[in-house]
């Protein structure tokens, strides 16, 4: 004889069937794996454009510390011509003129000491 099935029973079987199937329908295997290579492609691509962005960054922070080593140096034999002419003008007896050649010489000072600040600043990201 054939057992028989509560209403429960059968009712809790066609709503197992029911699952299933929608389930086997959404999770096609091969839909799945070829949007996780699409994922992956694309989180590829991602990376690559943030390492070749980190890196384009690198090279103009790299460019803008050797431009302020050279800038740095360039005020300071600036400085040291400005304050040699002010010390031949002194010795020459022209104070007027040799005031004139320390103050550039204080100003190429000034900007030797923002330029090494800059460096200062660079160095660590570097």
């Amino acid at each position: 004889m054939a057992e028989k099935q509560t209403i429960l029973g059968r009712i809790a079987q066609l709503a197992k069937a029911n699952i299933n199937a929608l389930l086997d329908k959404a999770e096609d295997p091969q839909k799945m794996i070829d949007q996780l290579i699409r994922d992956y492609t694309n989180s590829i691509i991602e990376a690559e454009n943030a390492i070749a962005q980190t890196l384009g960054n690198l090279r103009m922070a790299e460019r803008d510390y050797e431009e302020d080593v050279k800038a740095a140096a360039d005020w300071g034999q600036k400085a040291a011509a400005a304050s040699a002419k002010a010390d031949s003008l002194r010795a020459a007896g022209d104070e007027a003129g040799a005031d004139k050649w320390d103050n550039l010489a204080k100003v190429a000072l000034g900007k030797q000491i923002q330029f090494e600040n800059e460096i200062k600043t660079e160095e660590p990201a570097l």
